[in-house]
């Protein structure tokens, strides 16, 4: 007889048990369904982001592009092989964006550092450093200082209208530059295109 109480008591102890453990595996089965929607949004929201920054990449490489392809074409117009077309391509790396940046020429791409003249590189830094101000948010304050930029820039031509495009940029997006120059080209040059001239000796 005790036997039987034995036996009834553990069937009773294992109903509860299995009772607890189905309330469990409900639980279990509600929370994996939770966790795999949430993945899937998840894996929404990623595929949404990496949409935008490639739209976003996509503009930026033509915006920066163009800006400093243009600051190319005004200095380097009557180069007789041409004006490089400035490249940039974004390239994701070990899980981080990296930005290349190169000049083309009749379907050639050229290192900047290494494939051209120091004069072609000093314009493409200004152009970049106009480029991501004018893309920066928040905006900086609109002013720029500048020490030598166009230092390896040759020429009294090449020379004069990169004062001429300073003087371009600077009114067309209100941003004040003041630049420190080398005497390269006349003093009547440097007075045309700037508002106002300091002589330091």
């Amino acid at each position: 007889m005790t036997r039987i109480q034995d036996l009834e008591t553990k069937i009773t102890e294992y109903k509860g048990r299995l009772k607890y453990l189905k309330q469990e595996e409900i639980k279990i089965d509600e929370s994996l369904k939770s966790i795999q929607q949430e993945i899937i949004y998840s894996q929404k929201a990623q595929s949404i982001l990496q949409l935008v920054a490639q739209k976003t990449q996509q503009e930026l490489e033509y915006k920066i592009s163009e800006l400093c392809t243009l600051a190319q074409s005004a200095i380097f117009y009557d180069d007789p092989k041409g004006p490089y077309k400035v490249k940039i391509e974004f390239e994701i790396k070990r899980g981080k964006t990296e930005c290349n940046i190169y000049f083309e020429r009749d379907g050639h791409e050229y290192d900047p550092l290494s494939g051209s003249g120091g004069g072609a590189v000093d314009v493409l830094c200004f152009s970049l450093q106009i480029a991501i101000w004018l893309i920066a948010k928040p905006k900086t304050r609109n002013f720029m200082a500048l020490d030598e930029p166009f230092s390896h820039l040759k020429g009294d031509t090449a020379n004069r209208r990169a004062i001429q495009m300073i003087k371009k940029i600077s009114d067309n997006i209100g941003l004040q530059i003041l630049m420190v120059s080398d005497e390269r080209v006349k003093k009547e040059d440097v007075i045309e295109g700037a508002d106002k001239v300091f002589y330091i000796s």
